[in-house]
């Protein structure tokens, strides 16, 4: 099995946290994504790393609506995701699930690439949340450095797809959390 199951794991009651503080009065906020609306950032998150991540771990296709599904709708959303991504991790504790490739469109990809990408988005996506509703993101030691990494690993992929925006100046001094994000395009001292 992949090592990352303990950071996914941190990084998921890190977005538990998050999205059971965001105020439905705030969905119309604009968030450190361009493309996105705080209600749009919610639903991508819950979207692919909630339903997605387990779907991905079982090797089982996204729902044609997944993309395009409110789940903010619900007035329990929050509840909600916190229960599929107990199943996304639950899924990805099988061993099997990091065996062999995971399908993605018309391709696949080794199963431990698929999960740092899910992790990325986990993180990533409750980073750009919490700065949108006025929330500080916490992450450890070890899912800072993952994070780096992994951004790290990635980049000119995410880039080419216009997943991440050119590298932005950290501060002096900036921690393992500021650069990671610095690194994915983001302005890690953004604020709504």
């Amino acid at each position: 099995m992949d090592t990352i199951h303990p950071q996914m794991t941190s990084a998921a009651a890190e977005a538990v946290r998050i999205t059971a503080a965001v105020d439905p009065g705030r969905f119309a906020a604009v968030t450190p994504c361009p493309a996105y609306d705080t209600r749009a950032l919610t639903n991508h998150l819950v979207a692919y790393t909630g339903v997605g991540m387990e779907l991905r771990a079982r090797r089982e296709p996204h729902p044609d609506d997944l993309a395009t599904r409110d789940f903010t709708a619900a007035p329990d959303w929050a509840a909600a995701y916190a229960l599929d991504l107990d199943r996304a991790l639950a899924a990805w504790a099988e061993p099997a699930a990091w065996e062999g490739e995971v399908p993605m469109g018309d391709a696949a990809m080794p199963a431990g690439a698929v999960a740092r990408m899910l992790f990325l988005e986990l993180t990533l996506h409750a980073w750009d949340l919490a700065k949108a509703t006025g929330q500080e993101y916490r992450a450890d030691e070890g899912t800072a450095q993952l994070m780096l990494d992994t951004v790290e690993e990635f980049a000119a992929m995410y880039r080419q797809y216009e997943g991440f925006a050119e590298p932005v100046p950290a501060r002096s001094g900036a921690s393992v959390l500021e650069t990671a994000v610095a690194r994915s395009g983001r302005d890690p001292y953004w604020r709504a």
